[in-house]
């Protein structure tokens, strides 16, 4: 993982718009934002597509990145992540879905697996109804693809202290879909 020094660097050649600064951005972290991505979309194809969608946005949006705020990669994983949300969310994208689920299911003459995605059950809507610590720790953990340990490092916090929050949020969350 490169360091703050790097990534503030790294940062003022996007800004400067330096092309190299894409690429390397690119080898840096390409990987990591798909392994967030396709634990939404589950589809290698078009969490790869949308990778490089939110790679374009990072590229067009960089200005707005604060680095008080949080580390690039994080800024860059709820980037890509509510891009995904996004698309998972668009017509065009169910339609595609519908079609794929009815393709594979008459192919074996069942019905196709449902696959697990967050939105489909409204956990960012639940989240936004916990404490807003808690709220944090979810946001950055569940959907920001933080580790624990990462997440007790960006909010300046012991990491005892991200796994109590999640730990109450967890369960608050179990009260809330009661």
């Amino acid at each position: 993982m490169p360091a703050a020094d790097d990534d503030a660097a790294l940062v003022q050649r996007l800004l400067a718009r330096d092309e190299r600064a894409l690429r390397l951005l690119y080898e840096q972290y390409a990987s990591r934002l798909l392994a967030v991505v396709l634990r939404l979309v589950r589809d290698e194809a078009l969490a790869q597509d949308l990778v490089q969608e939110g790679l374009l946005k990072v590229w067009l949006g960089v200005g707005s990145y604060d680095p008080e705020r949080g580390r690039l990669f994080t800024w860059m994983a709820r980037l890509c992540t509510n891009h995904a949300i996004d698309a998972l969310r668009s017509p065009r994208q169910q339609f595609h879905r519908r079609n794929t689920t009815l393709e594979n299911s008459s192919a074996y003459g069942r019905a196709a697996p449902a696959t697990f995605n967050p939105e489909h059950i409204g956990v960012r809507e639940l989240a936004l109804r916990l404490k807003p610590k808690q709220r944090e720790v979810v946001e950055l953990l569940y959907f920001g693809g933080c580790t624990q340990a990462e997440a007790a490092e960006q909010l300046g916090i012991p990491l005892a202290t991200v796994k109590t929050r999640a730990r109450a949020a967890l369960v608050a969350l179990t009260g809330l879909t009661r």
